[in-house]
Formats: C-alpha cells, sequence, structure tokens
C-alpha cells in the first residue's frame, strides 16, 4: 500500500464511524513496515471517554498489538490534523511521522475547535480557565524519589 492507501483507510474508518454513529467523523492508523498495525475511531460518545480520540485509540491499538509502549518506526495516518492532546500523545508513543487529511480549520467549521486549547496551555497555570494549585508538594515527591532510584524501573 501507498500513503494514499493509507490515508484512503483512515478516511474510511471517519466515514464509517459517522455512518453507525459510535463517534466523531475521525479515523487514524498507524503503520509499520508497508502494514496496518493499529487503527482507531472516534469514540468519545460511545465509550463515555473524552480521550478517546481515534489517534489515541490507534495508538492504544498498536501498541497492544505489538507489546510495546513505543511505536518508533511506524507513521500515523489520521483524517485530521490532531488536537493537542492526540499530538502529545503521537510524541510520547514515539511515532516517526504524521500525515493528515483535514485541518484543525476544517474540524472548527463543524464544531469540533481546539483553538481554545492552543491558547489555554501555554498560558502561566495561574492565568488558565481552570483553577489549578500545587499541593502535597512534600508528600508526592517521595514517588519521583523512590522511581529515581529504583533499579527496577523500565525508562520511557
Amino acid at each position: 500500500m501507498d500513503r494514499n492507501q493509507f490515508m484512503r483507510a483512515a478516511i474510511a474508518l471517519a466515514e464509517k464511524n459517522v455512518a453507525e454513529g459510535t463517534g466523531g467523523p475521525f479515523g487514524a492508523v498507524i503503520v509499520r513496515d508497508g502494514e496496518i498495525i493499529g487503527e482507531g475511531t472516534n469514540r468519545v460518545t460511545s465509550d463515555n471517554d473524552p480521550t478517546a480520540h481515534a489517534e489515541v485509540m490507534a495508538i492504544r491499538n498498536a501498541c497492544e498489538k505489538l507489546g510495546t509502549y513505543s511505536l518508533e518506526g511506524c507513521e500515523v495516518y489520521t483524517s485530521c490534523e490532531p488536537c493537542p492532546m492526540c499530538l502529545s500523545a503521537i510524541y510520547w508513543a514515539r511515532l516517526d511521522r504524521i500525515f493528515y487529511g483535514n485541518t484543525k480549520a476544517d474540524a472548527a467549521e463543524i464544531d469540533f475547535d481546539d483553538a481554545f486549547l492552543y491558547t489555554e496551555i501555554p498560558k502561566p497555570i495561574s492565568e488558565r480557565t481552570i483553577p489549578t494549585k500545587q499541593i502535597l508538594h512534600d508528600e508526592s515527591i517521595k514517588a519521583f524519589q523512590a522511581w529515581a532510584v529504583s533499579e527496577d524501573k523500565i525508562p520511557y
């Protein structure tokens, strides 16, 4: 398969998701060595999970199939430019490339507008919309200290 075929697979998942009423119009596939190894659709409303975006679902599917948390050597094809959460997940999964169809502006035109998140994230914590306050740092740091000296940790 070539890149256009992988993108068409992501688009087909998005279209099927709309037709079946299982979530928003988003689909994604993860590809390694010319083979689809993971796929996902937006399942936010059907799973009652705000993190169940197509890219996240495809990452989960690929990682489960491969038995690893790292998707180095893989590419993601997604029907829409990833939102900030999905983009972060793609970076955490260490995917090599992103190919997308629709833009975030296209998504905003059908009421999937993540512009707010792009402006919210770089703000200082004290200026964000959701009040955020650090508490119990002296207690929570103990887990980090234990991790730092653990000989059993798997760095990622």
